[in-house]
């Protein structure tokens, strides 16, 4: 394995520190780069929340978190209690002021005033702002101070600038890292190697080569114990609104000018601003919505949304959105890009699959199927290209087949792949914005989002029903067959 370098001492500080996010990703990913050597011993992990517990129940709860979420073969136990006695705690309410904060402060206090100290928002977004405000009151913001926000930030345009502002007055733009995971994926990061240090991929990438690009995030699971949250955001919301536009802007970015991250996320904002508005009244015609039915999953039936919710709840919460986008500008001019996710679906898949061009006309007898570049993101992250070849079986006539060319990166470099929470829970530490999201990158997302959410709001798409253990609603293919197209699935039919 290459070196990897360590981070500076630090002190992650994690409000919601008891919390299902802290205790199934954060403790895991710092667990992994400490075991690799990049955090150093005398770092410390501080756990924040209401409930009453000792330093030793603390760290009795990370320990059964590493135990149930990192592999066994990774866990020893002279590491695992190495990395425990860096773990604190300190029982306090963030959002409130007369809380335990003096707590908070003797601990940290303890470490020199020049140490980083990072502060983990891993609460409910309408406690950001608060929380912010009562660590300026109390002295705790310093120049080596920074914050990280989970999403969602905001359920539309005007609630994220309000969450922007209410941190915006204690933190200044440069310490603000506002996560989304998604971009910690080293597929999607490959993104940009894979364009820019390519150039046979890189002069194809405009509307010249390429047919429409399809970008897909799907789960099988339903909304589990998080439908009170889910009811109140939905897939547009939870799923689209960041992760899949982010994914978007990085396929359709024009090379920035260097990796330095503001030239990177100008060339991201400048696809936001580019993509055509879809306004209300349009809304049947660019996007299509469901909400799963009681299916079949695997071996298994499974229930409803609406059962997953409780009995007697009804919701006109969709767990399924595909939508149409157009960016316009002279390198994607008439290429649509489709986005889509959904809950309970057939089968966990998240790709992007760029679509090429079939040729103007062929030379064989069977006519070449067009070629197919299918980035894998999860599972099994990866990157294959489909290219015709001749029929080796033995005829008179030169025939073509598909085949592909696959290559699987775990595979071919021989390495845990890492979660998306290592790469960017030590990037904060280093201070490298280059994978969070800029405040002009979340308002011009809502912007454009803004506009469907009221025409569905309105209801002029229906919500249609689908089964669970399928691929979403009849709708999601006729957003596709109206130009003739297929989603990846139905391809290999």
């Amino acid at each position: 394995m290459a070196h990897l370098p360590p981070v500076d001492t630090f002190d992650y500080i994690v409000f919601g520190g008891t919390g299902d996010l802290t205790m199934r990703k954060l403790l895991p990913a710092l667990y992994h780069r400490y075991r690799d050597g990049q955090i150093p011993d005398d770092s410390r992990i501080i756990g924040t929340a209401r409930s009453p517990l000792s330093r030793a129940d603390y760290q009795q709860r990370a320990h059964a978190a590493l135990n149930e979420h990192v592999q066994p073969d990774a866990l020893d136990d002279a590491t695992v209690q190495r990395f425990l006695n860096m773990v604190h705690y300190v029982s306090l309410n963030g959002a409130e002021a007369e809380s335990d904060w003096p707590a908070l402060k003797d601990l940290l206090s303890a470490a020199p005033p020049t140490r980083i100290r990072v502060y983990y928002l891993a609460t409910s977004p309408a406690l950001y702002g608060q929380i912010c405000e009562n660590l300026d009151t109390q002295g705790l913001i310093t120049e080596q101070s920074r914050v990280v926000l989970e999403k969602p930030i905001g359920t539309d345009l005007a609630s994220a600038e309000a969450i922007n502002d209410s941190v915006g007055r204690h933190f200044h733009e440069n310490q603000i890292f506002r996560i989304d995971h998604y971009l910690g994926k080293e597929t999607v990061q490959n993104l940009i190697a894979l364009r820019f240090a390519n150039p046979v991929f890189e002069r194809l990438w405009s509307c010249d080569a390429i047919e429409y690009v399809q970008i897909t995030a799907a789960e099988t699971v339903g909304v589990e114990g998080r439908g009170a949250y889910y009811d109140r955001s939905g897939a547009l919301r939870d799923m689209i609104q960041n992760h899949l536009l982010q994914v978007l802007c990085l396929v359709a970015m024009d090379p920035p000018v260097s990796l330095e991250a503001d030239s990177v996320r100008n060339e991201k904002l400048k696809v936001l601003h580019a993509l055509r508005p879809i306004p209300a009244d349009d809304v049947a015609i660019y996007t299509s919505r469901g909400q799963y039915m009681r299916g079949t999953i695997g071996d298994r039936t499974v229930s409803s949304y609406l059962e997953d919710l409780g009995e007697g709840v009804t919701s006109e919460t969709e767990t399924f959105v595909a939508l149409k986008a157009e960016i316009l500008t002279w390198r994607w001019g008439n290429v649509p890009f489709y986005l889509r996710s959904g809950k309970r679906m057939a089968e966990k898949s998240s790709e992007i699959v760029i679509q090429f061009k079939s040729a103007p006309w062929s030379i064989f007898a069977n006519r070449p199927e067009p070629n197919r570049l299918i980035i894998r993101i999860q599972p099994d992250e990866g990157v294959m290209l489909s290219v015709s070849t001749k029929d080796p079986t033995p005829t008179d006539s030169l025939a073509l087949r598909q085949a592909d060319i696959n290559i699987e990166f775990e595979k071919a470099f021989n390495i845990r792949y890492p979660d998306a929470y290592e790469r960017l829970l030590l990037d904060v530490v280093r201070g490298d914005p280059i994978l969070f999201i800029r405040r002009d990158e979340v308002a011009a997302a809502w912007r454009w989002i803004d506009p469907i959410l009221q025409g569905w709001k309105d209801n002029k798409a229906p919500l249609e029903p689908y089964a669970a253990g399928t691929w979403g609603p009849e709708g999601a293919r006729n957003l596709l067959s109206q130009s003739g197209h297929l989603w990846h699935e139905d391809m290999k039919k």
